[in-house]
């Protein structure tokens, strides 16, 4: 992705009106090196000619309100709630936390689950868990995101050294038989409890 995105700024493409300008082979090559070009380039398209069309820019888009905003947004070809999600968090400023796979595969092994929680439950989570920040949201996933390139891989995960250890079922609790350190935090989630052996 930061090579696509680095295509486009080298480009001088990196804007609504840069994106709408190109040529359809012209952004499929800029964003070749994020995989499923093709695709890829349609719902950017598509996406940029949406905001222009109904907003003007990301700045008017920005005045809107969430549950309205994140609506319209999940009404455009191609996005689905991580990326509507991503856009308001990272985009547009809006306190939204953006739950992904490795969200997900996080923690599902911290907690021992054997079903993946939904979208809307995870999200809700970190919502009833963490102050209603910005700049913690995004640091959250970031944290995330690197965390499971790390060590919680979605295949062979490389528990030694990892800042979860100990609170982890499949980690320190799987290795020394013990009860992981950690509970869910006092939410209406419905996967708060590791499942049973």
């Amino acid at each position: 992705m930061e090579r696509a995105i680095a295509n486009l700024k080298n480009a001088n493409a990196l804007s609504l009106d840069g994106i709408c300008g190109l040529g359809t082979a012209e952004l499929e090559g800029l964003v070749r090196p994020s995989g499923y070009f093709r695709q890829k380039a349609a719902r950017l398209k598509g996406f940029c000619s949406f905001v222009k069309a109904r907003h003007g820019s990301l700045e008017a888009m920005k005045r809107l309100g969430g549950p309205n905003l994140r609506a319209e947004l999940l009404s455009v070809n191609g996005i689905g709630n991580e990326t509507c999600d991503s856009i308001m968090l990272y985009a547009l400023g809006k306190r939204i936390f953006v739950v992904d796979a490795y969200t997900k595969r996080i923690v599902s092994r911290l907690l021992g689950l054997r079903n993946e929680p939904s979208y809307d439950e995870l999200q809700e989570a970190f919502h009833s868990a963490l102050r209603k920040d910005i700049g913690l949201y995004k640091d959250m996933h970031a944290q995330l995101v690197e965390l499971a390139k790390r060590h919680c891989t979605k295949s062979d995960p490389l528990c030694e050294g990892c800042p979860l250890l100990e609170m982890c079922t499949r980690g320190a609790g799987a290795a020394t038989g013990r009860q992981p350190r950690i509970s869910c935090p006092p939410c209406a989630c419905s996967f708060s409890s590791p499942a049973p052996p």
